[in-house]
C-alpha cells in the first residue's frame, strides 16, 4: 500500500532520535488506514488524481495516530495494547510517547503545508484538519470521555462524545478531498456522512468488544476497565447493532444522493468497514 511507504519516508527523513524512532513504532504498527483511505477513495470518486492527496492522507494518519498515543496514557486510557502490539508508552516509556505524540501532531501540518496545491486549497485542509483534531473537535470529545469515567451517561450525551471522539477525524478526510476535488458545493452531505460513518464506526467498536476477546479485536477493552459507558451498555447489544446498521444506511443513502460523484467504490469501502471484525 502506497501510504505506508509515504509515511515511512516521512519519518525516515527525520533526525536520529529515540522520538523518531517511536512516532515510526507508533505510525507502522498495522493501522486500518481508513482515513487516507477514505480521503483517495473520494478524490477517485470525483475523477480526481489521488496522488495530490499524499500529504494529506499521511497528516491525518499522522495525526490519528498521535492521538491514539495519547489516549492510552496512564493518565488518559492507561493501555498496554494497541494494534495487537504493546502501546508506545509500554514499548518506549512515558515520556517518550507524549513526545512522539506531539511529534506526530505538528509534524503533521508540516507535511500539509508541503503540498504542490494552490496555497487557497492547503490553507482550507489546514482549517479542517485543526478544526477536527482540536479543542473543538476530537480533543473536546477526549475530555468529555474522560469527563464520562465512572458516571452514568444517557444515549444522548455518548453520541456528542462519539461524534467528537472519533467523528471529527473520519469527517475531515471526507473535507479535505472535496476541498481538494473543487466540490464545496457538496461540503455538508460530507460533513453528515462523515458523522454518521464516525457513529457507527464507535457503536461497532462497542460491540466488538463484548464480542471479541482483546487479542481478536487487537485493543484491551479501556472502557470496561475505566467505568465508561457504552453504547452496548446504555443500549443492549441488540438495539446498538439496529442503531449501528441504521447509520451505516444513512450513510450510504446520503453517498447516493451525490450528483456529478462516481459511488461505486466508496460505497463497496462502507460495506467493508460495516464488515470488519477489528
Amino acid at each position: 500500500m502506497q501510504i505506508e511507504s509515504l509515511l515511512e519516508n516521512y519519518i525516515n527523513s527525520l533526525p536520529d532520535s529515540t522520538t523518531k524512532s517511536a512516532m515510526l513504532y507508533s505510525l507502522t504498527a498495522g493501522g486500518k488506514r481508513i482515513r487516507p483511505h477514505l480521503l483517495y477513495t473520494v478524490l477517485k470518486g470525483y475523477n480526481v488524481n489521488p496522488e495530490i492527496g499524499n500529504p494529506f492522507a499521511c497528516a491525518l494518519e499522522m495525526i490519528h495516530t498521535y492521538s491514539l498515543i495519547h489516549d492510552d496514557l496512564p493518565a488518559m486510557d492507561n493501555d498496554d495494547l494497541r494494534r495487537g502490539l504493546p502501546t508506545c508508552h509500554k514499548q518506549f516509556d512515558e515520556a517518550t510517547a507524549i513526545l512522539a505524540g506531539d511529534g506526530l501532531l505538528t509534524y503533521a501540518f508540516e507535511v500539509v503545508a508541503s503540498s504542490n496545491e494552490d496555497s487557497d486549497t492547503v490553507i482550507k485542509c489546514i482549517s479542517i484538519l485543526s478544526k477536527m483534531a482540536g479543542p473543538s473537535g476530537m480533543v473536546y470529545g477526549q475530555q468529555l470521555d474522560l469527563e464520562a469515567e465512572n458516571k452514568v451517561i444517557d444515549w444522548t450525551m455518548l453520541q456528542r462524545i462519539h461524534e467528537h471522539k472519533t467523528g471529527c477525524l473520519l469527517t475531515a478526510p471526507l473535507l479535505m478531498a472535496c476541498i481538494l476535488s473543487k466540490h464545496e458545493e457538496d461540503i455538508l452531505a460530507w460533513k453528515k456522512i462523515g458523522f454518521s460513518l464516525g457513529l457507527a464506526f464507535q457503536v461497532q467498536d462497542d460491540i466488538l468488544d463484548i464480542e471479541l476477546t482483546a487479542k481478536e479485536f487487537g485493543k484491551s477493552n479501556s472502557d470496561q476497565k475505566n467505568h465508561k459507558g457504552t453504547s452496548v451498555s446504555i443500549l443492549g447489544i441488540d438495539r446498538a447493532k439496529e442503531v449501528m446498521n441504521d447509520l451505516y444506511q444513512s450513510a450510504t443513502h446520503e453517498i447516493q444522493s451525490l450528483t456529478g460523484f462516481e459511488s461505486a467504490e466508496l460505497l463497496e469501502y462502507v460495506h467493508q468497514i460495516q464488515q470488519r471484525r477489528k
